[in-house]
């Protein structure tokens, strides 16, 4: 046996010993644990993590098995498409903290909408993309047709073919779960750019609002997802960042509890990486119990909360949990040795 097969998994054994590392490993080897045992993950995903080309290790997350199921918003699963048709298109900005507004002003009459660091290019990512989608939403209002959000967008980037990518389709995660079907929601779609685009074809009267299945239907639908993902082991949730993408699939637990009066498992596994510190009244920064008084947690669900940059944490863990999905017997003798070590 060789560790050489398990060199972030060593890493994180040898050096993740306290404050947010100690939580990182913990939740790692929870994480890993509750797969190998045979349950299931959910993952709520905020923030701008498509920009920031999650979909590097999310995909192979994804087509390893160890994601079963997402929430994003409805940026998050427009920009993974946009870093597949125009990655090459994007501009980098390692200098933005010394941006000047002019500097941004700049960047508005270039038609590049800029992301922390980085930017999407208006021309080759949106309105690219509208060429195709718009079509779908036409066909369907002509024939009373109604789906989720993301239907459609699992169809669009399907449609696209091949020559026509410029981002890795390896690491394209919306590619990746539209063709494992994986159950997905989409809260609050309407606070995306192309839930703007889509408004603005309902206004002009081009398009049917109703051919968007509501938010109230995505959770009316997830009750059922829920119930069938939760079979066996359970299913844990991994949460990044705050907001709807968390809160609204949290949700679904205590509802059919107390709304529908059916038996529901809980959730498996808990863990929220955040750079929102504990505060008051702010579900970003709440810790993990206060979810118990909301029946979303018990008291003995496996809870972890990692204070720190998403980006830099979440492709770690992954990484990790890769190998070990590669290479279990390998892992659990590595876990073995580290156990108890201080």
């Amino acid at each position: 046996m060789s560790d050489a097969q398990l060199p972030v998994l060593d890493f994180i054994l040898s050096n993740y010993k306290n404050f947010n590392a100690r939580a990182t490993r913990d939740a790692l080897l929870a994480y890993w644990r509750h797969i190998a045992a045979g349950g299931r993950m959910f993952w709520a995903v905020a923030g701008a993590m498509s920009s920031a080309q999650l979909g590097i290790t999310l995909a192979p997350a994804i087509r390893a098995g160890l994601i079963h199921g997402l929430s994003v918003t409805g940026a998050n699963l427009e920009e993974s498409l946009f870093r597949l048709v125009a990655h090459h298109s994007y501009r980098d900005f390692p200098d933005y903290r010394y941006f000047t507004r002019q500097d941004d002003t700049k960047l508005l009459a270039d038609r590049m909408r800029r992301v922390t660091d980085t930017s999407i290019p208006e021309d080759e990512a949106f309105r690219a993309v509208e060429k195709s989608i718009v079509p779908m939403w036409e066909r369907a209002t002509a024939g009373g047709e109604r789906r989720f959000w993301h239907e459609y967008f699992y169809e669009v980037i399907q449609a696209i073919p091949p020559t026509s990518h410029e981002g890795s389709p390896d690491e394209c995660w919306l590619l990746e779960a539209a063709r494992a079907r994986l159950p997905l929601v989409v809260p609050g779609y309407e606070d995306s750019t192309f839930g703007n685009i889509f408004a603005s074809y309902v206004r002009s009267g081009e398009c049917h609002a109703s051919i968007v299945k509501s938010g109230i239907e995505y959770m009316a639908d997830f009750y059922d997802r829920y119930q069938e993902l939760s079979t066996g082991e359970g299913i844990g949730f991994f949460q990044i960042g705050g907001g709807i993408a968390g809160d609204f699939p949290i949700c679904v637990v205590p509802s059919i509890k107390y709304d529908l009066a059916q038996p529901v498992k809980p959730w498996a596994y808990f863990c929220q990486v955040s750079d929102s510190t504990t505060s008051y009244g702010s579900y970003s920064g709440a810790t993990p119990n206060e979810k118990i008084t909301w029946d979303k947690l018990t008291e003995t669900t496996p809870m972890f909360v990692i204070e720190s940059d998403a980006t830099i944490v979440v492709p770690l863990v992954l990484r990790a949990l890769l190998e070990c999905k590669r290479h279990p017997a390998e892992a659990e003798a590595l876990i073995a040795r580290h156990q108890g070590s201080r």
